[in-house]
């Protein structure tokens, strides 16, 4: 099929056919992040949408392409949230599958937005291949693709720029890029360089000068190159000698986590493990304490302080935190918090950033709750205060589980932390691809702030993550154990720790906005 003078790639005609392809295409992207770390799948699945997008003669048409590609994407790659809604929320399944299908589809609706976005302007502006393709195009993807990391709450899980996390046999080059432009810039860059591939391979390709042809593949193979290049940079330096840090992964039971006659076993199982430790810095995943802090046993905290003062050391502990109010009309605030004892003066973290379904349920599921027995589901942000915690003689930033799914907000607390360690608890999602997806974020969040991220959970991945996104240790998941590493305290400040997502943001803004002024340029070429 031929569209405006490009031939892309041999796509059927039939609409069925095409939601078919469109619906394949993004579970197929799944394969490009963790555990499967094959990032030229991205590229191939990107591709599918791009020329099912280009193709699509209506915004109605790319509309639907979009939200059948998205379904597929998270359909596949995010329907763990049924574990944490039927088998640990003991919501009835059929319920349980319709949740879980209607928030895919709300996540589909972002690409299938970008579709519609893209067809309405190239239709209406009647833009040349050029310009749709490698302006427009990338551009409405990206900027939906940021849009669902931030509006209600945001869910940016399976953005397309995680899939260059290092992990895979294939080493993926645009990872370099992480520590200037952030997640999205790769995501851009991905995009860019599957459009650019359209345009060099399709139909147009014989009309294009062979100065623009091989002037378009030395530029994609200068983008990948750069980013080979960059991945070499030291964007930080040493703070201090190597510290001796123990990450606990308690193992502890979902369905057993918060029962009565668990508490004191489970208590007793994270005071032995971190009685047997010897490391400056000791830390237990997220909420590891089974009941707030101020019912946890004064003699059980007195212990820990005392045998970390001994040691010169600090315990961080994950526990929820009741702040009962004052008055009857004063509202009451739960916390899922992170809480220090030990050498250095006792400071504490509350969780900024909740989890959808899991600490809050975002606007139209409110249903949701009526058939949910989580408990500690109902948690209240406190106001932002990202600052390091100042604990083992070093400054140490602290996020909760979900939270580091967000680089601007990791970011913030740069160049003054010079480590980051996340705590969490994805029991809730069972032996699903859940956990490893969340360790490819923390290896996203260390790329682009250029430190160490240390991961402590309950089932895994207890891992640890140097500064260029590599694994250097971690533990079995579902295995109890405790994790010791020498990490590296770092200073310094990246450009993405300086400047977030402005500057891709408003490389977007720029890319939608000139695409009009550009159809003078390029003007469309004929059929």
């Amino acid at each position: 099929m031929t569209v405006r003078g490009m031939r892309t790639m041999r796509i059927p005609s039939g609409l069925a056919a095409q939601l078919l392809l469109a619906v394949a295409g993004g579970a197929l992207g799944v394969l490009a992040f963790a555990p499967f770390y094959f990032w030229p799948i991205a590229l191939a699945s990107m591709w599918v949408l791009f020329a099912l997008w280009y193709q699509s003669a209506t915004t109605w048409r790319a509309f639907a392409l979009g939200f059948t590609w998205g379904l597929g994407l998270f359909v596949a790659g995010a329907s763990w949230i049924y574990v944490s809604l039927h088998v640990y929320g003991n919501m009835p399944a059929i319920l349980a599958g319709l949740a879980t299908l209607l928030f895919c589809g709300y996540l589909a609706l972002y690409p299938a937005l970008a579709g519609a976005l893209y067809r309405a302007m190239a239709s209406s502006l009647e833009l040349s291949p050029v310009v749709a393709l490698l302006i427009l195009m990338p551009a409405c993807f990206v900027t939906f693709e940021y849009l669902r990391g931030w509006v209600v709450s945001g869910f940016p899980w399976l953005t397309m720029g995680y899939a260059q996390t290092p992990g895979g046999l294939i080493a993926a080059p645009l990872a370099g890029y992480a520590a200037i432009a952030g997640v999205f810039g790769i995501s851009w860059l991905l995009a860019v360089t599957v459009t650019g591939l359209m345009l060099l391979t399709g139909a147009m390709a014989t009309r294009l000068s062979k100065a623009a042809r091989v002037g378009g593949v030395g530029s994609l193979l200068a983008i990948w190159g750069a980013g080979s290049l960059l991945l070499q940079i030291s964007w930080s330096e040493p703070s201090g000698k190597p510290l001796k840090v123990a990450l606990l992964q308690g193992n502890i039971e979902q369905n057993l986590k918060w029962r009565d006659d668990q508490r004191i076993p489970t208590l007793a199982s994270y005071h032995q493990q971190v009685t047997s430790s010897r490391a400056k810095l000791i830390v237990m995943p997220e909420t590891a304490l089974p009941d707030f802090l101020d019912r946890i046993p004064l003699d059980y905290l007195d212990s820990i302080h005392a045998y970390a003062r001994q040691l010169g050391s600090d315990v961080l502990m994950g526990a929820p935190i009741a702040e009962r109010p004052a008055t009857a009309e004063a509202p009451f605030h739960l916390a899922n918090s992170a809480v220090s004892i030990g050498t250095s003066p006792s400071q504490r973290y509350d969780k900024q950033h909740l989890v959808a379904f899991g600490e809050f349920v975002p606007p139209l599921f409110a249903w949701v709750y009526r058939w949910l027995q989580i408990p500690l589901a109902d948690f209240s942000p406190r106001a932002d205060d990202s600052r390091p915690m100042q604990i083992a003689g070093h400054k140490i930033a602290i996020n909760i589980c979900y939270e580091d799914a967000f680089g601007r907000e990791i970011a913030a607390q740069l160049p003054e932390a010079e480590l980051l360690v996340n705590m969490s608890n994805m029991a809730w999602f069972g032996r699903s691809l859940a956990a490893a997806q969340h360790a490819q974020l923390s290896q996203m969040r260390a790329l682009e702030t250029a430190r160490w991220m240390l991961r402590a959970t309950n089932t895994g991945a207890t891992a640890a993550i140097n500064e260029k996104g590599v694994v250097v240790q971690w533990l079995p998941a579902f295995t109890r154990g405790t994790l010791e590493v020498d990490a590296q305290p770092l200073a310094g400040a990246t450009p993405y720790s300086k400047w977030r997502d402005v500057p891709v943001l408003l490389l977007l803004a720029t890319c939608l906005l000139s695409a009009a002024a550009l159809r003078k340029r390029f003007p469309t070429a004929p059929p």
